[in-house]
């Protein structure tokens, strides 16, 4: 079966600063699928390049080679108006709930936005924005609000309620909860499991916290330096990591129990760096 998203061979460069600066190659040939209605969670520190797959697929940034297909189209290299015509089946929700959101803007108008630009009338833009306040289970008044009248999660919710606007078949979920507290993190983490249940979109959901991927992901893809280090079910890589930097990452999680907590941290300790390189 033809994945909905399939990424070969992806390499990624940015120019360096100055004019004798080599480029900096984000990406080193990675190659990743995500299935219909299923959660591929990429996971990695700072750098590692799991962004970059995302703002790949999403055209912001660039292709340096290497092919990225959605729904069996080539979509490495188009421009900003085909770009705009893919957007109702590839959207995406930021990390930032407040910067993502325009302040100015009531909520009704918020979401109404994609909805108008793809030919929508105003009456019909009225009848969706209802169903999506509902189907993030946020209040029907919300539509005439401001977005600084809400919670961080709240505010979050209106922001996966944009990127259901247009029913998409796939949604990349960059961070989406890093900035919210635990309790609401789980809350929303909960509603994303229940919109995939009920309308089957897929997930590429990106995150640093491997326990937070494992909750989501159906497969999980290990990200360091730019490279695919480790790659399989959610409960073999989440629960038995066989790479080194896998493990350190699930030693990292805290626990409560303070004799689980110190025992992590001397196995955390004791893993070697060195084991981590790969050859590029």
């Amino acid at each position: 079966m033809t994945a909905l998203l399939e990424i070969q061979d992806l390499v990624v460069e940015f120019r360096g600063k100055g004019l004798m600066r080599k480029p900096f190659r984000a990406l080193h040939g990675v190659s990743l699928d995500v299935e219909k209605g299923r959660t591929l969670g990429l996971v990695g520190e700072s750098g590692s390049g799991k962004t970059t797959i995302g703002r790949a697929a999403l055209g912001l940034a660039p292709v340096t080679s290497g092919r990225i297909a959605f729904d069996g189209r080539d979509i490495s290299h188009l421009s900003r108006r085909v770009r705009r015509e893919i957007s109702r089946d590839l959207q995406v929700v930021f990390q930032d709930p407040y910067g993502s959101l325009n302040p100015a803007m009531e909520i009704g108008e918020i979401l109404a936005e994609p909805l108008i630009a793809q030919g929508a009338s105003g009456r019909d833009a009225r009848a969706r924005i209802g169903d999506l306040l509902d189907r993030v289970h946020l209040p029907s008044d919300a539509a005439r609000r401001l977005p600084h009248e809400f919670s961080g999660g709240q505010r979050q919710r209106v922001a996966i309620a944009r990127a259901l606007a247009l029913e998409p078949k796939l949604i990349v979920c960059d961070e989406a909860v890093s900035a919210l507290d635990l309790s609401t993190q789980a809350r929303v983490l909960d509603l994303l499991l229940e919109i995939q249940n009920d309308t089957s979109v897929a997930y590429l959901f990106i995150s640093h916290d491997l326990d937070v991927v494992k909750h989501m992901s159906h497969d999980i893809a290990v990200l360091y330096r730019g490279n695919v280090v480790e790659h399989g079910p959610a409960a073999a890589v989440g629960g038995a990591p066989v790479h080194p930097y896998t493990q350190r990452l699930l030693l990292a999680a805290p626990v409560i129990d303070p004799d689980e907590q110190r025992a992590r941290r001397e196995a955390f300790q004791a893993l070697d760096p060195a084991d981590f390189e790969v050859t590029t």
